[in-house]
C-alpha cells in the first residue's frame, strides 16, 4: 500500500486543538479520490490512546471515592453530599483551563483535584455532624426535641468552624502549585497543565463547599427532622 507522510511541528499551542482545526480544514478544502484517506498519527495518536485509558482511570477514581465514602458514612445521603464537592471543584478547574487556553484533554490534574475536593467535603461534613450532634446532646439533656432553629444554629457553627482550616488548606496548596503553573523551565508545559485545574478547582471548591454543602446538609437534616428520623 502506497502512503505519504506529512510531518508537522507545532509551537505555541497544544496538539489536540491543532489537529481538531486541521481536520476541519481538510474536510472543508480537500476532496480525496476513491480509495484515498488521511490518518493522524505521531504524538496525536499516542495522546488519543492515553485519553481512552484516562477515561477508564477517571471512572475508576470516582467509583473508588464513592465506595470509600460510603464505607465511612454508611449512608447514601452523606456520601452524595460529599461527592458534590467534586463538580464544585471541576467548575473552577475547567474555567481556569479555558482562560489559560489549555486543552481539556489534559485530565491528570482533574484526577488529583477530585481526591482533594472529596477530602475537603468530608472534613466539612464531619464539622457539621459534630456540631449537630452536640446540639442534639444538649437537647436530650434538656429533655426536649431538637428544632429547625437548633439545626440551623448547628449548621452555622459547623460551617464557620470550617472556614479557617479550609483557608489554610487552600493557601498551602496554592503556594505549592502557583510556581509550577507559572514556571518556564524544562517540562513546565506539561506540569503547568497539571497544576492549572487544581488551582482553579481549589478556588471554586472553597467558595461552593463553604456555601452550598452546609445548605444541602441543612435541607437533608430538616427533612429527616420533620419525619422524626433525627433523635
Amino acid at each position: 500500500m502506497l502512503s505519504a507522510y506529512i510531518y508537522v511541528d507545532i509551537r505555541d499551542r497544544d496538539i489536540g486543538s491543532y489537529v481538531a482545526d486541521a481536520k476541519k480544514a481538510v474536510a472543508e478544502q480537500v476532496t480525496f479520490p476513491s480509495g484515498y484517506y488521511v490518518t493522524w498519527s505521531g504524538q496525536f495518536e499516542y495522546m488519543e490512546r492515553a485519553i481512552e485509558k484516562m477515561k477508564i482511570v477517571i471512572l475508576v477514581t470516582l467509583l473508588s471515592i464513592f465506595l470509600l465514602l460510603y464505607l465511612n458514612f454508611r449512608r447514601i445521603t452523606e456520601t452524595l453530599i460529599v461527592m458534590l464537592s467534586v463538580p464544585f471543584a471541576l467548575v473552577g478547574g475547567v474555567w481556569l483551563m479555558w482562560w489559560l487556553g489549555y486543552n481539556l484533554s489534559v485530565a491528570v490534574g482533574f484526577i488529583a483535584l477530585a481526591g482533594v475536593a472529596a477530602e475537603t467535603g468530608v472534613i466539612m461534613l464531619i464539622y457539621l455532624d459534630h456540631a449537630w450532634q452536640d446540639v442534639m446532646d444538649e437537647c436530650h439533656l434538656a429533655n426536649r426535641t431538637p428544632t429547625v432553629a437548633d439545626l440551623y444554629a448547628a449548621v452555622m457553627e459547623g460551617a464557620v468552624e470550617r472556614v479557617r482550616p479550609k483557608m489554610m488548606t487552600v493557601v498551602a496548596i496554592m503556594a505549592g502549585l502557583l510556581p509550577i503553573m507559572w514556571g518556564t523551565g524544562t517540562g513546565s508545559e506539561v506540569m503547568s497543565r497539571i497544576a492549572a485545574p487544581m488551582v482553579g478547582g481549589m478556588i471554586s471548591s472553597t467558595v461552593l463547599t463553604l456555601a452550598v454543602i452546609p445548605a444541602i446538609y441543612a435541607l437533608v437534616k430538616q427533612w429527616r427532622l420533620a419525619r422524626g428520623l433525627e433523635q
